[in-house]
């Protein structure tokens, strides 16, 4: 094998393509699916059918939607998440250990979360409902030469779904509800070499056939960017206990998408041009069971239980099935471990009725990792995170509806970072660090009763 082809080795092992993601629920979910719940933190969102959004956790609710309904707004996402770290570079070729600083600060971007909803009563039997929306998303972007850039220097995960829903009243405490999930995603995935390298570069004693082989700081390392449909069910229930107390159930199946484009950087073509490729991602399925109880003729609460399959994102692999293939003419990637685990969320809200104008919102959940310490890293430092939310409801007319919301999410202290992968039996690199963080959640939600 050619100098300059171990060199790009190493620097692919060192890469393992860890992306670096961070979002506002675990692995790369969006629980934002309206600011009417975001209030509450979502808790009991798919039983307390306050307008038309309901339909996004639980098609079933629709039929507590009179005549023709709409609503329109957007979550506005304010992470700030640093991983604080070092990389060790042990190999035979050095005379001892070398340990860089590889800090990261603000790793995830800002980011809005738009929605849209609609409803409409036939009879007193069934109601229809459309909803656009998204259930999974993230945003990274560091500077090429950033000392993580080598784990990820940009990363992008976007879903845009569109729900159409149909529900059916049994009877005064039956209802149930189904749609389809029609999914269009795309991603990128993309990892340059960070300007320690030339700090590599100098240590004394190292071959200059290794040091003259090593790529400058800043080139393109790996690229991967594509995109799918997909498709997916959903469905739903409610019991109306008493007139005060109901539950409700609902289930969203998997979404299978081949993210399907290209790929390029020195690892997969050794230069500028790039190879036909995609890369499977399994959108996990997810489940709720929650609540809704009427204490008081003002004072009501919610609680919610959700659950989410996220044991299926086991690994990212890219396939090549063209007849170019990256260097070595490999036809398949493995791009990187992942070992996600099932994940549980938690919340419990309240709202209380001042008057027929002004309604208030409270909430507080626990949402579970995806990701356990044995398995955490740099790639998605995830953690358990603590949500603290607020909202007010204004109606200056019976027709409109006016929802703020704001969140604030904490993580459970600091999540340990510890990885460590051999590089051809050349080098092994540790990364030891930890993700800390929080992020505020700002929303707007306007709806009008037609």
């Amino acid at each position: 094998m050619k100098k300059q082809q171990i060199a790009l080795a190493i620097s692919a092992a060192i890469l393992g393509i860890a992306v670096q993601a961070q979002v506002q629920a675990a692995g790369f979910q969006l629980a934002e699916s309206s600011a009417t719940g975001l209030g509450r933190a979502f808790a009991g969102e798919g039983a307390s059918a306050e307008n038309a959004s309901v339909q996004a956790r639980n098609p079933a609710m629709l039929s507590y939607l009179e005549g023709r309904q709409m609503s329109v707004g957007a979550i506005y996402v304010m992470p700030s998440v640093n991983t604080p770290g070092d990389v060790t570079i042990a190999s035979p070729l050095l005379p001892q250990a070398v340990t860089l600083n590889a800090d990261v600060n603000d790793v995830a971007n800002n980011a809005v979360v738009p929605n849209f909803y609609y409803s409409s009563q036939l009879n007193d039997r069934w109601t229809w409902g459309l909803a656009v929306n998204s259930n999974y998303g993230l945003s990274t972007e560091l500077d090429t030469t950033a000392a993580a850039a080598i784990f990820g220097n940009k990363t992008s995960v976007t879903t845009v779904e569109l729900n159409p829903n149909i529900a059916y009243r049994i009877d005064q405490h039956f209802t149930v509800g189904g749609g389809l999930r029609l999914v269009y995603g795309e991603g990128e995935i993309g990892a340059s070499v960070p300007g320690w390298i030339d700090a590599v570069r100098a240590v004394p004693g190292l071959p200059s056939s290794v040091t003259a082989a090593l790529p400058p700081a800043g080139t393109e390392l790996k690229y991967l960017k594509g995109d799918d449909y997909g498709y997916g069910w959903q469905a739903g229930a409610s019991w109306q206990i008493t007139p005060e107390h109901r539950i409700a159930l609902s289930y969203h199946s998997k979404v299978d998408l081949d993210l399907d484009g290209h790929a390029s950087g020195l690892i997969y073509t050794g230069g500028s041009s790039k190879v036909e490729g995609y890369l499977p991602l399994e959108l996990p399925a997810f489940a709720e069971l929650s609540s809704f109880h009427q204490l008081t003729d003002n004072w009501s609460m919610q609680a919610s239980v959700n659950w989410t399959d996220w044991s299926v994102f086991d690994q990212l692999v890219a396939y090549f099935p063209g007849e170019q293939k990256p260097l070595g003419d490999i036809s398949s990637d493995l791009v990187k471990d992942e070992h996600f685990k099932d994940n549980w969320r938690f919340a419990l809200g309240t709202m209380y009725r001042l008057n027929d104008t002004w309604l208030l919102r409270a909430g507080v959940a626990l949402d579970k990792t995806a990701v356990s310490d044995e398995h955490r890293t740099i790639t998605i430092p995830d953690s358990d995170r603590h949500w603290v939310s607020v909202g007010v409801g204004y109606a200056p007319t019976k027709s409109i509806n006016v929802d703020l919301g704001i969140s604030y999410l904490r993580t459970h202290g600091s999540a340990p970072i510890n990885e460590t992968m051999n590089m051809l039996n050349l080098a092994q690199v540790t990364y030891n660090g930890e993700s800390t963080g929080h992020v505020w959640l700002a929303g707007l939600q306007v709806s009008y009763k037609i």
